[in-house]
């Protein structure tokens, strides 16, 4: 309690003072004790994508005791809960519930023991490497906010729990169950993401694209196998792969333009089982970042492209040409509304100080929250980043000392109540503004 506190004090040293004891403020603190428990259970018991079945069950019930009406199990394991509070717009929150399969080591005494089975067949360790722990935390401290404050505002809230945002999966699981026919549709939507990038309690808004079209792409070359001491009886696959590899670099570099992002990584190589033997395969896991329609379509369809090309100069038969896989689970860009972005800048520089705001930088990293958007380019839309890195850590990163983690760790440990704290204050302040009367 006395580090909520000294935290209290810090925020109100650089916040107005007409903002300082107001009741968002109030309310959050004394909900902290509460929330915090909350996150070390949600930290403690991790699910992997699409098995959030245990954590949508507590978060379900958290709602129902808010008056809530809720209905689980949309689009697999998410949770929609609704609060009709007069006339006024729709306002969609929303929060990701899945862990990772990441071994934790952040040595905190809550730290996950939870193990399972991929979906491709790996033990692994479990972790809320991504801070989804502090997002329903958040979540929840919004949502019993908005409900002690309902005479402050009128509309609806829909308060949605999302499954498989790491597979870039639930939002449009959610979206194709009827989120947007069955529940009330909103006109505007808002997130917020923790931050391994910001000082803690620091909070971070930009217009337009914030996260990346995301692409995962197989490539099985082909080869005909034989005996490593007689290569020219084979089509080596390793050597037909390395020449991809290579060649993909030229997309980035002679085929983009360099104003528009972009990033092509193999992130996997694989082939061959022996020190002499060429196998009959070999296999390209690749990663595509892009914001553009126009620059991601031209990237996939140069990845096809260069690895036809190859093997044609490779004299592969036709039979034999590489097989190239766009895996489902496209995350498509997540852009904030001019209109969306303005109003919670606004909201947060008004309620925390200009020195607590930060306009940041886009990032290739990838979130599906942008499905929300796209369903209906009409909805105001926006994703904002809360700082998680401990200031102690912070400050020496910043005078030379060890490098900071970056989400989805091993080593990930949010400074979780400055991010929840934060968090649910501003999410709160904001759907405050979008739901004010009159």
């Amino acid at each position: 309690m006395l580090r909520l506190l000294l935290l209290a004090g810090a925020a109100l040293a650089t916040t107005p003072a007409a903002a300082q004891d107001d009741a968002v403020r109030t309310a959050t603190a004394r909900a902290m004790p509460q929330l915090m428990t909350l996150y070390r259970d949600l930290h403690a018991s991790p699910e992997l994508s699409t098995r959030e079945v245990q954590t949508a069950a507590k978060l379900a019930k958290l709602a129902r005791a808010e008056g809530f009406a809720v209905t689980e199990k949309v689009g697999g394991t998410g949770v929609v809960a609704v609060l009709e509070n007069g006339p006024g717009p729709v306002l969609l929150l929303r929060a990701d519930m899945d862990g990772l399969p990441v071994t934790e080591a952040t040595g905190l005494p809550f730290a996950s023991k939870v193990r399972a089975t991929t979906d491709e067949g790996r033990e692994s360790g479990v972790m809320h490497a991504c801070g989804h722990d502090t997002h329903m935390a958040a979540w929840v401290g919004t949502m019993r906010n908005l409900k002690a404050m309902r005479g402050q505002w009128s509309g609806t809230l829909v308060m949605i729990a999302q499954p498989a945002e790491e597979k870039g999966l639930g939002a449009k699981a959610m979206l194709d169950d009827g989120l947007y026919t069955r529940f009330p549709k909103p006109q505007h939507v808002l997130a917020f993401h923790d931050s391994a990038s910001l000082k803690a309690g620091q909070l971070g808004v930009r217009r337009g694209y914030t996260m990346a079209n995301v692409d995962s792409v197989d490539v099985l070359v082909k080869g005909v196998g034989g005996h490593g001491a007689a290569p020219a009886s084979t089509k080596d696959p390793i050597v037909l792969g390395a020449r991809i590899v290579g060649a993909l670099q030229t997309l980035l570099s002679r085929e983009i333009d360099p104003q528009n992002p972009a990033v092509v990584t193999v992130g996997s190589f694989a082939g061959g089982t022996s020190h002499n033997v060429i196998g009959d395969e070999a296999t390209l896991l690749i990663t595509v970042r892009s914001y553009a329609p126009e620059v991601r379509k031209h990237l996939l369809d140069g990845i096809a492209r260069i690895a036809r090309g190859e093997a044609i100069a490779a004299g592969m038969p036709e039979d034999r040409m590489p097989v190239v896989t766009i895996r489902d689970g496209f995350t498509p860009a997540v852009f904030n509304t001019d209109a969306m972005a303005d109003r919670v800048e606004r909201v947060f520089t008004s309620r925390f100080g200009k020195d607590r705001v930060e306009a940041v930088p886009p990032g290739m990293v990838g979130e599906d929250f942008s499905r929300f958007w796209l369903a209906d380019e009409t909805i105001e839309s926006a994703l904002f980043w809360v700082g998680g890195v401990p200031a102690a850590k912070w400050d020496a990163a910043k005078a030379g000392g060890a490098a900071l983690p970056s989400l989805h760790s091993a080593t990930w440990a949010p400074d979780a109540e400055a991010v929840v704290s934060t968090a649910t204050e501003a999410m709160t302040a904001a759907a405050l503004d979008v739901l004010k009367k009159g």
